[in-house]
């Protein structure tokens, strides 16, 4: 049994029904009801239903990953504030020009903005973490990462709430533009390296996955400068659907998983080539083992491939119902079925053979450069019918 999967069993044996699980529980149920109360009436039925369902999830993986808890409460305390301040303007739109606390620090753009820094900054201190070998410098990356994930959602939420403030029509769910999908790709990442750090108790990895997301980070800043992508803009009939509500957050669980094992991969293959240089280098001796890093790149993978595979289906579903078809070879669903079935054989190899190591590293590598085009690729270079989302 891995490493991940031991430190998991423990925590499932602690009481389930502590005083901190309930308060948990009445916090998600209460934010359920608050969300109901204040959207209820522009919602349909599948709005409510994922809304239920999304409240059970996370009861469940506040249970499963306790850190979970405190970014919620960290996320919630400051969103309700932007909105707060937000209310406390007779002229809510320009408020976020007239306050302080919301130009500066957490309207949606200011957020999204520290967000950057933070993780900027998570990523070389994750570095300065591995060949220092200090503990402190360390402890400064996660809590750098943890802050700038914090900075993510509220943005997001902040966000949000502003789409309604500027048009009732305008309100959307904060993952309906190509912008919205880099901050969610950049959040959800950072998010899943979280989980996966604090599973297997290692940090030394961390400043090669923060490379990815810093990466992303510098499109989404271009993007922002030079596009004005940030404006929001009414949507395209084709995305007013409660469909994206769950395809879209499902496809982007499994480009942050697979993300995550090619940086890992990346990390495997400069060890090994360090091994070969100088075993007894510090550098190996400060990075996981060969078994940990193998295991870091299959469990993301595993768990991307699920729910990239949720993702598909529901995408098809939705196809169904927008363009009368479930498949169409679209570009953008074609080079999601060579992503898919792309992870499909890595899984079957390493499941049915045993392969591991070098070869499953570069493969993973490889898969990121697939995923990307997939991602990004299409949109600039393909046309289709996804391009809604093209630059």
């Amino acid at each position: 049994m891995g490493t991940l999967d031991k430190n998991i069993n423990k925590e499932s044996k602690e009481n389930p029904f502590s005083i901190k699980e309930i308060i948990w529980i009445i916090f998600i149920i209460g934010g359920s009801i608050f969300s109901w109360l204040q959207l209820g009436h522009i919602k349909d039925i599948y709005e409510i239903w994922i809304l239920i369902g999304v409240s059970i999830s996370l009861i469940f993986l506040g249970r499963f990953w306790h850190s979970i808890k405190m970014l919620s409460y960290w996320v919630t305390a400051i969103s309700l504030t932007a909105i707060w301040i937000y209310a406390s303007y007779d002229n809510q739109i320009s408020a976020n020009e007239q306050s302080f606390f919301l130009k500066y620090l957490i309207s949606s753009q200011s957020a999204t903005m520290w967000m950057s820094v933070l993780y900027i900054f998570a990523t070389i201190t994750y570095f300065v973490h591995l060949f220092s070998s200090s503990e402190y410098i360390g402890k400064v990356a996660t809590f750098l990462t943890w802050s700038g994930t914090v900075a993510a959602f509220v943005g997001m939420m902040v966000r949000w709430r502003e789409s309604y403030l500027i048009n009732v029509d305008y309100g959307q769910i904060p993952i309906s533009t190509l912008y919205d999908a880099f901050i969610l790709f950049i959040v959800v990442t950072a998010v899943m390296y979280l989980y996966y750090e604090e599973k297997a108790k290692t940090k030394a990895l961390g400043g090669f996955v923060m490379l990815v997301v810093t990466a992303a980070i510098t499109f989404l800043l271009w993007y922002t400068f030079d596009r004005d992508a940030h404006v929001i803009q009414p949507l395209v009939p084709a995305l007013k659907s409660w469909w994206m509500k769950v395809h879209v957050p499902a496809n982007f669980v499994g480009y942050g998983g697979f993300a995550i094992a090619a940086m890992v991969g990346m990390a495997y293959l400069i060890r090994e080539k360090v091994y070969q240089i100088n075993p007894n280098s510090t550098f190996i001796k400060d990075m996981p083992s060969r078994e940990v890093m193998d295991d870091f790149m299959y469990k993301p993978i595993a768990i991307g491939f699920a729910f990239f595979t949720i993702a598909t289906v529901l995408g098809a579903m939705w196809a169904a119902e927008a363009w009368g078809g479930y498949w169409s070879w679209d570009p953008k669903e074609t080079w999601a079925l060579i992503v898919w079935l792309n992870y499909a054989a890595w899984l079957h190899i390493r499941l049915t053979k045993g392969w591991s190591g070098t070869v499953m590293a570069w493969w993973a590598v490889v898969g990121l450069f697939i995923t990307t085009f997939a991602f990004i690729g299409v949109n600039i270079f393909l046309s289709g019918l996804h391009s809604y989302g093209e630059l």
